[in-house]
């Protein structure tokens, strides 16, 4: 009997080391070799037959170290009594990977440092080892709240400089945060806790091609607003008979909900013309597919890469309609001025609202990304209203908040066009609530649960 208990608390240590082990590769992955987690962790899961339990561990673990990775460096850096720059990479991730553990989640303290330690020993050397046993030792002296006390700048005359080392987040975009929020503190601070829980899975049927009744009755939740919309409460999405068929797709509500809104915009004259101005990786562009209006419509899907357009092609496949993927880039239109009724512009950004669902971003996105990604914006927009015929619509789309890739980005082009006004798109959200004054629209996780999208609805004069 004896004998079994121990051979039982071996495997169960067998199984929690699995999942640390598979955490450490994760962030190698991402932080060595610019991988994306949430494609590099499930298929490190799939591919090492890591049980749901174990599954669910290694995934808190390598988010929940990649949201605060900035924090952690600071206290580590500190115990360490030297600059990151002067460590081994695998010792840094492993070291984040043990404050994570120490600092966020209720692994006890001699798990955190004997199992991180092992996978320094393991993957660099003995040395190594011994040097983040008495790194992690120091670390675990204090918790979270006294390394902020001890770390950050005061609350009461850095708002941002605390907040951003309190909530795992760059400064400037806590300030992007802040002023997108108008300086409410309060809901400044909810907006970046929400950014650290973990998103749900959101799902997307096809219309025309699958039903919202078929998600649910595989275990799906109806999403809260939009028609099209479920949530799934666990599980792999890829496993569903209505994704794997495509009749379905994993898609955020609020994507869901501005791209809806594009298709319920009241327009005079015809309506059979839509384009898709950025449409990879091509959810948005299914969506819009089984919209589009009356016999005949048609979508034009454009994407500038090749590969992306390839991925656009497959979300369409299917679609009873007739519909049309161009390699092109849409700065530049091929295609005639004034040839279109209604025009998705879903632009590239920063991708600030998203950042619960790739947490590695915060830290790779610099304030100076946004500079050019707002020329290309101004420049894709004037482009969007050049291709809409008079009395047609164009939603103009980001995922981030920050005011110069959203509002600014409106008041510049219409100021510089005059031929086009906007169009109050709050009632175009049925049913959502907190929408603000108007006339665009900015979505937050913590406001509505879903990612930070932005929505302006334009229509030409």
């Amino acid at each position: 009997m004896s004998g079994s208990r121990q051979g039982g608390r071996r495997d169960a240590g067998e199984r929690a080391d699995l999942a640390r082990t598979v955490a450490f590769d994760a962030l190698r992955a991402v932080n060595d070799d610019e991988a994306y987690a949430n494609l590099v962790l499930p298929e490190l899961l799939r591919e090492r037959g890591v049980n749901a339990r174990d599954a669910a561990f290694a995934t808190e673990l390598t988010y929940g170290t990649l949201r605060s990775t900035g924090t952690y460096d600071q206290i580590v850096q500190t115990c360490a009594g030297r600059s990151l720059a002067d460590l081994d990479p695998p010792v840094i991730d492993a070291l984040r990977l043990g404050a994570h553990q120490l600092l966020s989640t209720r692994v006890p303290p001699h798990a955190a440092v004997s199992t991180t330690v092992d996978l320094v020993r393991t993957h660099v050397h003995e040395g190594a080892a011994k040097f983040a046993n008495a790194v992690l030792r120091r670390v675990g002296e204090q918790d979270l709240d006294g390394w902020a006390e001890q770390l950050a700048p005061p609350r009461e005359t850095d708002l941002a400089g605390y907040l951003a080392f309190r909530h795992g987040h760059p400064a400037w975009i806590v300030r992007a945060f802040s002023d997108a929020l108008r300086g409410d503190a309060e809901a400044l601070e909810a907006a970046l806790i929400a950014d650290n829980e973990p998103a749900p899975v959101a799902l997307a049927v096809r219309p025309g091609r699958g039903d919202v009744e078929e998600l649910v009755s595989a275990g799906a939740q109806p999403a809260r607003w939009s028609p099209y919309g479920a949530t799934l409460v666990s599980g792999d999405p890829g496993k569903l008979a209505a994704v794997r068929a495509g009749r379905a797709g994993v898609q955020d509500e609020g994507s869901q909900l501005v791209t809806v809104a594009l298709s319920r915009v009241e327009i005079s004259g015809p309506d059979e013309r839509w384009l898709d101005m950025c449409a990879g990786p091509g959810g948005k562009a299914a969506l819009l597919a089984g919209l589009t209006a009356g016999p005949g419509a048609q979508l034009l899907a454009v994407e500038k890469h090749e590969h992306r357009a390839r991925l656009v092609e497959q979300a369409l496949r299917g679609d009873p309609g007739e519909h049309e993927v161009l390699v092109a880039d849409a700065t530049d239109p091929p295609w005639p001025e004034e040839d279109f009724d209604r025009v998705l512009l879903d632009a590239p950004c920063t991708g600030l609202g998203a950042l619960r669902r790739r947490p590695e971003a915060r830290w790779r996105r610099q304030s100076a990304d946004v500079g050019p990604l707002r020329r290309l914006q101004i420049s894709l927009l004037d482009a969007g209203i050049r291709s809409v015929r008079p009395g047609g619509i164009v939603a103009y789309v980001t995922c981030s908040p920050h005011l110069a890739e959203t509002v600014t980005v409106v008041d510049d082009v219409l100021k510089s066009r005059g031929d086009a006004e906007r169009v109050d798109a709050r009632p175009y959200l049925p049913g959502v609530p907190d929408l603000g004054d108007g006339p665009d629209v900015q979505l937050w996780p913590h406001v509505h649960g879903t990612d930070a999208m932005y929505l302006a609805l334009l229509r030409r004069k």
